[in-house]
């Protein structure tokens, strides 16, 4: 049954948040089943809700990760009316076969598809695939986007030993872009960790230096060249991509012979073939992120609902200076085209109050 939340928003504008995370409540015990510890599993204990992984904690959650009217009331306090919800990385299991796998990712994205059908006005989904297997991978593609109704899919910012520019996934990338297909790239399972366990510096260090990875991958290895069609976001903002291309493009042009081995166009022409999200918890960086690849490929992103994230959805974007159609592009315009939806998919909740 369809549902539709009514909540007042801020200005009237639509407004998209592309970096959301969800969660079933529950899902498979893989672990047991494959007798494979490795598979996340969630236990429910004097109300909390926690997920372990090696028979370890690994991250407790709260209502917020698997509620969505609870979401949809927390947004509207902001005036944000959609979220384009994704797995949490940890479910990827990039490490496991890849039919065992396979098996989670199809009940998570079938959970997805449920919570935007019953919430249409509200969720966008973006599917999971088991990216170790490109085979299988490319056929829960398919059905997110055939069957599912899924705008798209979620994938790490490179797969055990393999960056995105590994010969094994072009054909899931030149998939993606035939089917019109919105691709979200997100950092996970992060270099160096075992060099660096204290202060969180996988997370603070770690994830920015992933979304580099991911970017110079898809560009030095011709992945963007060949398929100008394929729709790419970096999730927070491209981590220290953007920041830190003086000094790519710097070694690009003096070693070309070590860098520019499968693509020799300049990396900074692949500035207007990428999207970011807006989640860098700075004005001053989102400023500059805006100024270098400008407001028509940056988005509304916030990691909802974990403690990186924006804490108050919007508030980035609202501090800047920007005018009436910038403002537009980052809530929604940019967010729209990325996904590849029409702008009458979502109504947003004023519209709908004034309505009723």
């Amino acid at each position: 049954m369809s549902r539709r939340v009514l909540a007042p928003t801020l200005d009237g504008m639509l407004k998209i948040d592309t970096h959301a995370h969800l969660l079933p409540r529950d899902w498979p015990d893989l672990a047991r089943r494959f007798d494979e510890p490795r598979f996340p599993v969630m236990h429910h204990r004097d109300g909390r809700h926690l997920i372990y992984k090696n028979g370890q904690f690994f991250r407790e959650v709260w209502h917020s990760a698997f509620d969505p009217a609870l979401r949809i009331a927390a947004y509207a306090k902001h005036g944000v009316d959609v979220q384009v919800v994704s797995t949490v990385p940890v479910l990827f299991s990039y490490w496991a076969r890849g039919e065992q796998a396979l098996e989670l990712h199809r009940f998570l994205n079938d959970d997805m598809a449920q919570v935007c059908a019953d919430y249409p006005d509200h969720y966008a989904g973006l599917g999971t695939v088991p990216l170790q297997a490109p085979t299988l991978a490319i056929r829960e593609l398919q059905r997110c986007i055939g069957e599912l109704g899924l705008s798209g899919v979620q994938i790490g910012s490179h797969c055990n030993d393999w960056n995105l520019d590994a010969p094994e996934l072009f054909e899931f990338f030149q998939a993606a872009a035939e089917l019109g297909a919105a691709v979200l790239v997100h950092p996970w399972d992060m270099m160096g960790r075992e060099t660096m366990p204290k202060y969180w510096l996988p997370w603070l260090v770690g994830m920015p230096a992933e979304q580099a990875r991911a970017a110079c991958s898809l560009i030095f290895g011709g992945v963007l060249e060949r398929l100008p069609g394929l729709r790419v976001m970096l999730a927070h903002g491209g981590g220290s991509f953007v920041f830190t291309l003086g000094r790519i493009a710097h070694g690009f042009a003096m070693r070309p012979d070590l860098v520019a081995v499968d693509n020799d166009r300049d990396p900074r022409e692949y500035l207007q073939r990428l999207y970011f999200d807006s989640c860098v918890h700075d004005n001053r960086a989102l400023r500059w992120l805006i100024e270098a690849v400008g407001e028509d490929r940056v988005m509304l992103g916030t990691d909802y609902p974990f403690p990186l994230g924006e804490q108050n959805p919007g508030q980035g974007i609202e501090a800047l200076d920007l005018n009436q159609r910038g403002r537009e592009r980052l809530f929604s315009g940019t967010a729209l085209e990325w996904l590849g939806l029409d702008p009458s998919r979502f109504v947003s909740s004023r519209n709908l109050a004034d309505a009723s």
